[in-house]
């Protein structure tokens, strides 16, 4: 647990392995509730290399200064993630 936005990562290392790789977030909003974007791979070991471009949705709840993880929501596809796209800019661009 963090009690600063910026430190929250998805950055996970196992016996040197760094097994998930963040690339980039984006911090959606901010508050008692904070919702961040993030892009990042997985370590396959099998391959020996990181698997293609994946995102997940996370939310952390504040609570007594530290930003505790709540929920989240993986795309689990680039197809999903251009649909997610697509529903998105539709839903928003009606007049």
């Amino acid at each position: 647990m963090t009690t600063n936005i910026e430190e929250i990562s998805l950055n996970y290392e196992e016996d040197g392995v760094l097994i998930v790789k963040e690339l980039d977030k984006e911090v959606l909003s901010k508050g008692a509730w904070t919702t961040i974007l993030f892009r990042y791979q997985n370590w396959d070991k099998a391959k020996e290399e990181y698997s293609k471009d994946m995102f997940s949705i996370r939310r952390y709840q504040k609570r007594q200064g530290e930003y505790i993880p709540k929920s989240k929501f993986n795309i689990s596809s680039l197809e999903q993630a251009s649909k997610i796209i697509e529903t998105l800019q539709k839903w928003t661009q009606k007049g």
